[in-house]
């Protein structure tokens, strides 16, 4: 997909969960009272997330960790507290600005750096891990791969990312949703095959010296997400 694809698709993401979406998003990713089907968001969100965790050390005293598309915050305090010198980044001003005020001084034995923008295009030196949760779903798959790509660049241990992998249930939940447009709206969730995407990766130069470690797929009702280590050799 091309530069301004891609430029446009985020746009419309950072519209959404900036404006659009705002609300919605802080009530999800708190302990308030939501509908049912977001509470099966918010439990596979919830269950995702310490997958993702689980994947890396326990201790990650000294070593530096982004959270591209950190949202509301929640991966990046857990990262913190695990000792994790953390930046964190999201498209949307209205979630980090959340994310600072509900995490505050509570980052435990590590820190907190939250910026506002596009994790594909940083110049923030070198990570020992990176961690995409949920933030590459919405662009089509090329483009998605270009970011991790761009990723991998500058990571000496590992990526943990989440995709939305193609299956008869989600493609069934997309055109139904289709069929009750709302104002609302994401931007449309771009699902992709896990075998397709392993042999892509494989295919890509800037990965010749990493491989495929630990998957896990989620199914909570209306949050179906696959979850992927990639580790450098």
């Amino acid at each position: 997909m091309s530069t301004a694809n891609y430029e446009q698709r985020r746009a419309q993401i950072e519209h959404y969960f900036d404006r659009t979406a705002a609300d919605t998003w802080a009530k999800l990713t708190s302990d308030v009272p939501v509908s049912g089907i977001r509470r099966t968001v918010r439990a596979g969100r919830d269950a995702m997330r310490e997958t993702l965790l689980g994947w890396l050390p326990e201790d990650l005293a000294g070593r530096r960790v982004l959270d591209a598309g950190c949202g509301t915050g929640a991966l990046a305090v857990e990262l913190a507290h695990r000792g994790a010198e953390v930046v964190a980044i999201d498209l949307s001003p209205t979630l980090v600005e959340l994310a600072r005020e509900r995490i505050g001084e509570d980052t435990g034995s590590g820190s907190i750096e939250f910026l506002v923008g596009d994790m594909r295009h940083l110049d923030l030196g070198n990570f020992d891990h990176i961690v995409a949760m949920d933030s590459l779903i919405h662009y089509a798959p090329g483009d998605g791969l270009q970011t991790l790509a761009a990723m991998a660049t500058n990571v000496s241990r590992s990526i943990v990312f989440t995709f939305a992998p193609k299956t008869p249930v989600l493609a069934l939940m997309h055109r139904v949703g289709q069929l009750f447009p709302r104002g609302d709206r994401s931007p449309a969730i771009e699902p992709i095959g896990v075998d397709y995407l392993r042999r892509s990766l494989q295919a890509i130069d800037d990965f010749d010296d990493w491989s495929v470690a630990r998957d896990s797929r989620i199914n909570s009702g209306f949050y179906i997400s696959h979850g992927l280590e990639i580790v450098r050799r």
